[in-house]
């Protein structure tokens, strides 16, 4: 039996932006105007603007020991793809390795897209971090990109070795879309015999496709990410509506035995944001299963704020609550 929990905090939060995020949206609204929305353009074309879009959030890159790429090669059984991955590994770094799965509505974006993110995780965690380029929605949907991130969520070691990564702690981490991937990975792992992940650390996720929870209704207009925006994702990632309660899909939905068996996880959200909801609801449900995850609920930002580390302090702040919650499930390990 699955135990569905809803948090209504989300009614009594402020919902205003930081005065910080305030000017750094106004600034860029003054240097590029209004942009057209990504999902009402043809694939293609919404994902070379995103692309261009998130090239102002990766100047200044702090400096990794090697950066690298490989290709993890496809798994008939999981019917995965050859699938590249950026490794970045950070000075002085340590045993193990994280997996972070870019977001991008399952639509969009790529390893570069969210490379100084990733950077800064990698620097604050001691850890090498890989982000695969799995195949992407809507010429790509669901579940193949889920399967190319549990490919190579099984072959970290095996596939780095050359670059002198050391096996030890596996960690897994996402972000909005990545972050449904990484957990939907977890639980289709639970099957496999591999080897074990040590926690994940999940930031803003899309958990669910109900597009009536308190935030899709409070945040449905923005700033930032709209419900109307989640709704074409989920379109060209699932079209089946019926189809979209199944776990793997919904990791929300998944059962209270394979919730309770994950590992150690750290939850962060933004408050302005159409998927707040998605993770109050997810926190509540390993809450009521007896076994809570850290949560951390940022006011004052809008999904996606991660990416902005160049230019604001809370996502510099966030990532680095994130890489302490992360040495901690090491250490805990």
């Amino acid at each position: 039996m699955n135990t569905l929990v809803r948090d209504p905090a989300v009614e009594h939060l402020p919902g205003r932006l930081s005065p910080e995020l305030a000017r750094l949206l106004a600034a860029i609204d003054a240097e590029i105007g209004p942009q057209p929305d990504t999902t009402m353009l043809p694939p293609a074309e919404g994902r070379a603007l995103a692309a261009r879009l998130n090239q102002r959030w990766n100047g200044d890159l702090p400096a990794m020991a090697a950066v690298s790429e490989i290709v993890i090669p496809a798994d008939p059984v999981l019917a995965s793809a050859d699938c590249r991955v950026k490794v970045l590994i950070p000075p002085q770094s340590g045993d193990g390795a994280l997996l972070f799965v870019h977001g991008g509505g399952f639509a969009f974006c790529s390893p570069e897209t969210h490379e100084r993110c990733a950077r800064v995780l990698a620097a604050e965690t001691g850890l090498p971090v890989l982000l695969p380029d799995y195949r992407l929605a809507p010429e790509h949907p669901f579940p193949a990109g889920l399967h190319d991130v549990v490919a190579c969520l099984g072959n970290v070691f095996e596939s780095t070795a050359a670059l002198g990564i050391r096996p030890g702690p596996l960690l897994v981490a996402g972000d909005s879309a990545g972050a449904n991937l990484a957990l939907a990975a977890l639980l289709f792992s639970q099957t496999r015999e591999r080897k074990p992940v040590d926690g994940a650390l999940l930031f803003y996720g899309v958990y669910d496709a109900d597009f009536e929870t308190p935030s899709y209704q409070r945040f449905a207009e923005g700033p930032g990410l709209t419900t109307g925006r989640m709704q074409r994702y989920w379109d060209w990632y699932l079209a089946d509506k019926t189809a979209r309660t199944a776990p793997l899909a919904a990791p929300l939905r998944a059962g209270d035995e394979a919730l309770r068996a994950l590992p150690p996880l750290f939850l962060l959200a933004a408050e302005i944001d159409p998927l707040l909801s998605d993770t109050l609801n997810f926190a509540a449900r390993l809450r009521a299963l007896g076994r809570p995850a850290e949560m951390h609920v940022v006011e004052g930002v809008t999904h996606g704020f991660l990416q902005m580390t160049l230019h604001l302090a809370a996502a510099r702040d966030g990532l680095k609550t994130a890489a302490a919650a992360a040495k901690a499930m090491i250490t805990s390990g």
